[in-house]
């Protein structure tokens, strides 16, 4: 039998375990993308191992998510960040040179090759045809040090692309109408490959937009094969004796499946709080906006600036209106100031801001209190943007113009003009945006960067308050915040743990330092910790003495980053006892370490209430080794001190 696209990397890349799915495997790792905001800890973490010198074929250190540069911190980071790709022997992409996943799929991303990411979005390069999957920072560490990455075989889902996307349709459409029909939970423990007739009618970068955002759908990874579009790409951008052609078997076969045809999508939109609350632009169309956003790693593209600046070429935008163009990297910059673009969208007032992620992390561009912000960014999830209960909508690039031009969420297709003819150039100016790695350096460390914490081995014996009870869906950005108050402490864990459950519950830290040595509890819902990869999210609840985590289900990779930090991620048994525990009840859980070593189920006590439930860890072998030994860093600096 014929393999798919996805079965034919990971067999190539296969150290240990069997292709069948929910079983760990261990993976070959030929490149890897850390960006700043999770990046510092990468670099603490080799230095706390001594390595030497990086041992993947490609590893690039990422400037993008805080250029802020209000004071010292980021700056003194972004030193730091230098230093440390020099020390280690890594490309560099410094602040200003663009968001990380279309650079690294403009300069550095191969067909055929793996990479794990420091980021969620990692799977964007899925777009060249790798197998490129977000997680944990100490996992991305240990594969810069010559270590595999384990997971667990994912199943395979293929989706047939047939058909041609209407005028005003464009590839953002595709994975919100994926988000509108699976929801944020639908790609759970899956890879999503696409494949069909269709493909010939989406560009690299149309892809890069669905890959990206795959991350949305909680998939392992997305990828789509590579073929005479990725050889396109790749010699537009210098690159073409770099390409491979990989492609499914004719007779294979894929464990879950789905079909979109293009030709019959509309213009959507995700409205507020989820990626997954997706509808048709027509039912939300008429509500005013205060601002209009595009440009971000989902529409990183040079067409999506173009299409902007065609659609708006003579018009203005709204005066109530904060048109903003976020550029994607510098060679994207260089390129819509040749072809003219650039100077279409500022005659209509746009607002143009230096290449990088900036609002879509909360970096700056904070919209209004109560009012409409479109933005072509992958999430819009609670406070994220930066303003508390804000109103964040997701949308194509052809949605969020004609809405700056209306001034209400508008279908682009009520415009009642021609759609703009835009065409791939067949050349591009190139810009070196990228420096590899050469000379050695020492690190440079501010006085904002400290050293890891310690984790101490898990006790036998843990007691302690739910001082959190929470319900479905609670996202990394609500465990542990992004935006410029809060990620300049990213190399500071007991400064950024004070932001610790913030949007949730302002009063968690002080509750929570009163119970650091004693240690506590946290309830979730379904598919708790969605969203970002960043470790922050489980090292600083672990700081503040959270013991475990017990909820319904995780999203992977934040239930990974709890295993790497020694809390144990337990799941109800009876999802219904969920509801039966209330904040504030005390819990009890005996001869834990045996449970993790030997037990997959057993019950733990609510002093509070006198009641027992079931709980499950579903650890694997090295899971239950992390979570037993306190962390994977501690059994890292055994291995490689």
């Amino acid at each position: 039998m014929g393999k798919n696209v996805s079965e034919k990397l990971i067999e190539s890349h296969l150290v240990s375990g069997e292709m069948v799915p929910g079983e760990e495997i261990g993976l070959k790792i030929d490149q890897t993308l850390t960006q700043d905001a999770t990046g510092t800890m990468v670099m603490l973490e080799l230095e706390a191992m001594g390595l030497k010198e990086a041992k993947t074929e490609v590893s690039c250190q990422y400037v993008d998510h805080n250029i802020i540069q209000n004071d010292f911190k980021n700056s003194d980071d972004h030193l730091f960040l230098l230093s440390a790709a020099k020390k280690f022997g890594l490309w560099f992409s410094k602040a200003g040179n663009g968001v990380s996943h279309p650079v690294h799929m403009e300069k550095l991303g191969i067909p055929g090759k793996t990479m794990v990411g420091s980021d969620s979005h990692t799977p964007a390069a899925g777009s060249l045809g790798m197998l490129a999957i977000g997680t944990g920072g100490l996992e991305v560490a240990l594969a810069i040090a010559g270590e595999p990455f384990y997971i667990k075989m994912p199943r395979i889902m293929g989706v047939k692309i047939t058909g041609k996307l209407p005028d005003w349709v464009s590839a953002k459409d595709v994975i919100l109408e994926m988000l509108r029909r699976h929801d944020v939970a639908g790609g759970v423990g899956k890879i999503i490959e696409y494949y069909g007739p269709g493909l010939e009618n989406l560009s690299a970068m149309d892809r890069h937009v669905i890959t990206n955002m795959g991350a949305e759908l909680g998939a392992t990874t997305s990828l789509f094969p590579s073929d005479e579009e990725t050889k396109r790409f790749m010699t537009l951008h210098g690159r073409g004796n770099d390409w491979i052609e990989l492609k499914a078997d004719p007779d294979c076969t894929y464990d879950d499946h789905d079909e979109i045809d293009l030709s019959k999508l509309e213009p959507l939109i995700a409205c507020p709080t989820s990626p997954g609350n997706v509808v048709p632009v027509r039912e939300v169309a008429g509500k005013p906006i205060f601002q209009s956003m595009i440009g971000s790693s989902a529409n990183p593209g040079m067409r999506d600036f173009a299409i902007a600046a065609m659609i708006i070429d003579g018009k203005k935008s709204q005066d109530l209106v904060s048109f903003d163009i976020n550029p994607t990297s510098r060679q994207i910059l260089e390129n819509i100031t040749t072809g003219g673009y650039l100077s279409s969208l500022i005659r209509s007032g746009a607002r143009i801001h230096q290449a990088g992620c900036n609002g879509c992390i909360g970096m700056g561009q904070a919209p209004a209190t109560g009012k409409i912000s479109l933005r072509t960014n992958p999430r819009n999830f609670p406070g994220r943007s930066g303003t508390k209960e804000d109103q964040v909508y997701l949308c194509s690039p052809e949605t969020a113009v004609a809405s700056a031009i209306t001034g209400v969420i508008t279908d682009p297709r009520d415009l009642k003009m021609a759609y703009p003819q835009y065409k791939e150039p067949k050349e591009i100016e190139l810009v070196d945006e990228l420096t590899p790695p050469g000379e050695k350096m020492e690190l440079i460390m501010g006085p904002n960067i400290k050293p890891l914490p310690t984790f101490d081995r898990l006790a036998d014996q843990i007691e302690g308050p739910v001082l959190l009870k929470m319900g479905d869906n609670v996202s990394t950005d609500e465990i542990l915040p992004a935006g410029a108050q809060v990620l300049p402490f990213r190399s500071n864990i007991p400064e950024i743990s004070k932001f610790t459950f913030y949007q949730v519950d302002e009063s968690y830290y002080d509750r929570a330092m009163k119970h650091q040595k004693t240690g506590s509890i946290i309830v979730g819902g379904e598919n708790y910790g969605q969203g970002s990869s960043r470790e922050h999210a489980a090292i600083s609840p672990r700081f503040l003495g959270v013991k475990a985590v017990i909820t319904k289900s995780y999203a992977r990779i934040h239930r990974k980053n709890l295993c790497n930090f020694g809390i144990p991620p337990l799941t109800f048994v009876n999802p219904s006892d969920h509801d039966k525990i209330d904040q504030d009840d005390i819990i009890e859980i005996k001869e834990l370490r045996k449970h993790i070593e030997k037990d997959d189920e057993f019950e733990i006590f609510n002093k509070s209430k006198k009641e027992s439930y079931k709980v499950a860890h579903n650890l694997s072998e090295r899971e239950r080794a992390s979570v037993l030994a306190g962390s994977l860093i501690n059994i890292a600096l055994e291995k490689h001190q």
